[in-house]
């Protein structure tokens, strides 16, 4: 009897759609991430830099959204599992509204398959409920078929990560000294009650800010925020602060919240993505870390 051999992408990006991800910023970031045992990630999200930098020894993802954390779990511990549900199931926006407002799920393999599925076929990836719209193009989205070499990737890089959803001050100041942070809170002045089911109040900036001031001496960290006054003002006691920039994908999606659709000739425009970066670091004299590589796109089972 032959051996069962299942496909990998052979690319290491989020498993997710993520409203404010770091995918398109990849190449900017990670000449900023320097080597060392701990990586961790208090605000963890798509988590595309994890996915995007070679593994450390240690690593930790934290979201205080306990569906991103579940979905992740799920795709690492149980992803046959998971790939059963998903099995043959299509991408269309009667499934999309029906997993939306009447599935119910009966256990947290359930609730990841009802969060991934939205997720993959939703306007930008965005999750919560009263903006969750139906936003899949046959073209431009990852068709369903994808989905599982694309996740059995993921489960590989998950494997021996810790995953946790707790308050981003326990993630900070649990971490282990010499520990590397990549933070990349909600931003300071977008109004993030429209995307994501937790989000930041001013008094939750200066909570950070006053966490990260309190562990300066025993972490590096790299926190990526927009560029505006405020966050300029929180942050100038830090070592660096740089601007950077770049292009965000035009989203090749139907906007179903506003009636638009790529059939009618709807193309989101192509706007530039402004932050600042800010460091407790100068990378001149740490070794920066590498793009991961991984070895091959096949694995048997």
């Amino acid at each position: 009897m032959s051996k069962v051999v299942h496909i990998r992408s052979g690319k290491s990006n989020s498993p997710f759609r993520y409203a404010g991800g770091k995918f398109y910023a990849r190449k900017l970031i990670l000449p900023h991430i320097p080597i060392t045992k701990v990586y961790c990630e208090p605000f963890a999200g798509g988590a595309s830099i994890f996915f995007a930098k070679e593994p450390s020894e240690v690593s930790i993802l934290n979201d205080l959204d306990v569906d991103v954390i579940n979905t992740l779990t799920q795709i690492r511990d149980n992803l046959d599992n998971l790939l059963d549900l998903l099995d043959g199931i299509p991408a269309t926006k009667k499934l999309h509204a029906f997993y939306k407002n009447e599935y119910k799920p009966g256990n947290e393999l359930e609730q990841a398959f009802r969060w991934y599925y939205l997720n993959r076929t939703s306007y930008s990836g965005i999750m919560k409920k009263e903006n969750c719209y139906w936003g899949y193009g046959e073209k431009y989205s990852m068709r369903p078929e994808n989905w599982p070499k694309h996740l059995r990737t993921v489960s590989d890089r998950l494997k021996g990560v810790t995953l946790t959803s707790v308050d981003f001050e326990t993630c900070v100041d649990t971490a282990p000294d010499g520990s590397f942070l990549f933070i990349d809170p909600p931003y300071f002045n977008a109004d993030q009650k429209k995307f994501y089911p937790c989000h930041f109040e001013m008094a939750d900036h200066v909570r950070l800010r006053d966490c990260l001031a309190r562990n300066v001496d025993r972490l590096m960290f790299l926190i990526t925020y927009d560029n505006s006054q405020g966050v300029r003002e929180l942050y100038d006691w830090c070592d660096v602060m740089e601007e950077k920039e770049w292009q965000y994908t035009i989203n090749r999606t139907d906007d179903q919240k506003n009636g638009k659709k790529l059939s009618d000739g709807h193309k989101s425009k192509r706007s530039n993505g402004r932050e600042l970066f800010i460091k407790n670091y100068d990378k001149s004299i740490v070794e920066i870390c590498q793009p991961v590589r991984l070895p091959n796109t096949i694995a048997k089972k």
